[in-house]
Order: C-alpha cells, then sequence, then structure tokens
C-alpha cells in the first residue's frame, strides 16, 4: 500500500478524534472559539514538528517564493472560512445533513484542482468519487422518512446549504495547500515532502492563529475567557488537529488533492465505528449501505 494511504488512514483517524472534542467545545463556547482553538492550540505542536526535522532530523529548511505565500494565504483563509461553517452546523439540530454535504469536498478539489493545476482526474477517479459522495449523501438521510419531498428538502435547507459551502472552502483550501507545498520543492536539494508539508503547516496556522486573534480581540474579546477556562481540552484539540493536517499536508504533497480527500472519506467509518462499540448506538440499513459505498469508492481509487 502507498504512502499517501497510509497517511492519509492515519489523518482521518485523528481528524475524527478533533472533530469528536470540537463538538464538545462549542457547547462551552462560541463558534468562533472553537473554530480558533484548532489553530492556536495546534501552532505550538505545528512548530514543534518543524523543528525536529530541521533541528533533530538536519533536513534542510525550504526557501519559500511568492507563489508559496499565495497559495498559503489563500489556504489558510480557506480552511478558516470552511472550518468556521462546519462549527456553526452544530448549532442546528440536523447538523448531520450539512455535514454529509460538506463531504462533497472530494469533487470539489477535483473541479478546483483541474482549474487551478490542470490536474485532470480519471474516469476510475471520477467513479470512486461519485461512489464515495452518494454514500455519504444516503448517511445523510438515513434517520429521516424517505420520500421525494424529503430528499428536496434535505437539498435545499440551510443546513445543506452551509455544508456545501464548507465543503467548497475545504476543497479550495486542499488544492491550495498542495500547490504552496509543491512550490516549495525547487529551492531544496531534493524533494522532501515531510520538509513541504511541516513548513507549510507551520506558516499557514501561523497565519490562522494571528488573524483569527485579530478578530476575536476586535470583535468577540468574550471568547477569550471562554477559551482560556477550557485550556485542557483545548489544548488536546490543538495536538490532534495539528497532527492530523500534518498527514494531510504531507498526503497531498505525495498524491492529488481530490484523490487524498476520497481516501479521507473512511473517517465516516471511523465515526461509525465509535458509534456503534463505544456509545452502543445500532446502525440503520441506509447507513450501512452508505458506509459500504464508501468504503468501495476508497477501494476502487486505491486500485486503479
Amino acid at each position: 500500500m502507498e504512502t499517501w494511504v497510509l497517511i492519509t488512514v492515519a489523518a482521518a483517524f485523528l481528524q475524527n478524534v478533533r472533530s469528536a472534542m470540537q463538538k464538545h467545545l462549542k457547547g462551552v463556547m462560541g463558534t468562533t472559539g472553537a473554530t480558533f482553538v484548532r489553530f492556536g492550540f495546534g501552532l505550538p505542536f505545528a512548530l514543534f514538528y518543524l523543528f525536529v526535522l530541521w533541528q533533530v532530523v538536519g533536513r534542510p529548511l525550504p526557501v519559500p517564493n511568492g507563489t508559496f505565500f499565495l497559495w498559503a494565504v489563500i489556504g489558510g483563509l480557506a480552511q478558516i472560512a470552511a472550518t468556521f461553517l462546519l462549527v456553526h452546523l452544530f448549532s442546528f439540530r440536523n447538523f448531520a445533513v450539512g455535514t454529509a454535504y460538506s463531504r462533497t469536498e472530494p469533487a470539489q478539489a477535483a473541479l478546483f484542482g483541474l482549474i487551478f493545476l490542470g490536474e485532470r482526474a480519471s474516469e476510475g477517479t471520477l467513479v470512486a468519487i461519485a461512489i464515495s459522495v452518494v454514500g455519504v449523501m444516503l448517511i445523510s438521510v438515513a434517520r429521516t422518512t424517505l420520500s421525494p419531498r424529503s430528499l428536496v428538502t434535505s437539498v435545499f435547507s440551510r443546513t445543506a446549504g452551509i455544508g456545501l459551502l464548507s465543503g467548497t472552502f475545504f476543497g479550495l483550501s486542499a488544492v491550495a495547500y498542495r500547490s504552496a507545498s509543491l512550490a516549495l520543492a525547487p529551492s531544496l536539494p531534493a524533494p522532501d515532502y515531510m520538509m513541504q508539508a511541516s513548513f507549510t503547516l507551520g506558516f499557514v496556522i501561523l497565519l490562522q492563529t494571528v488573524v483569527m486573534l485579530i478578530w476575536i480581540v476586535a470583535r468577540e474579546p468574550g471568547e477569550l475567557k471562554l477559551i482560556a477556562a477550557a485550556w485542557k481540552p483545548a489544548f488536546v484539540v490543538g495536538f490532534v488537529g495539528a497532527s492530523a493536517s500534518f498527514g494531510w499536508f504531507m498526503a497531498m504533497t505525495l498524491q492529488q488533492a481530490a484523490i487524498v480527500k476520497v481516501v479521507a472519506q473512511v473517517e465516516m467509518l471511523f465515526t461509525f465505528a465509535s458509534s456503534f462499540f463505544i456509545f452502543r448506538e445500532w446502525i440503520n440499513r441506509l447507513e450501512l449501505i452508505g458506509c459500504l459505498l464508501i468504503v468501495l469508492g476508497v477501494v476502487t481509487l486505491v486500485l486503479i
């Protein structure tokens, strides 16, 4: 199995843990604060990973150029918007529908990859994307009464719109991060996906922390006390989030963002495994079919 696949699966598992912790934080602070925690508390860990590669392992630092800064800034701001929208979905009773639509990210990443990088997806890749997206859509309506009206209602609901927009920003950020990381390669003696990913992550998460901190101080200063009061779970979110992001950045340096994001759908399987084995929640037939379609999509992608 290729390295990027293993890295992606590990990152998906960590992201599942981070999402669960972030949902908890949404109950004790606002959307902005819960969004900031992912970046602000993840910054020390991202910089630590970079320090270890540079000073302990002895890998040379890349020299950033204009292309790197352009894509890193676009990716960083797009991810802030995507994360804010995703966390905002936790406020809705039917947030699962919106979250599912945010999972259209692979399809949107494929489109952005074609537009900005000229990366064409093969027919097999498009089939794999379609299969996994359909699987996620089935899961989104699995707990509702299925009818043409309910399907139309879910598609045009407010949560679906927010989720779709979140997926758009996530797809854009994924392609932007891949572009930024690849822009560093010419400045190195040889391509080094770990250092390229770590340097990109360090710059981006620093940018995100500064931007969000300025916003909070200027617009929502009360969030700072809530963040400080919840520093212990926030610390865990920061560690897990930075580790997951490092995995995503490495995988997307090695492979097209859209392809990585298809394999990343296995996060849904981790979510259902947690629900079944930890919380003893039964999975209904449609959810099981959706899970199987996600697995089929991932297997199709890996085998082509």
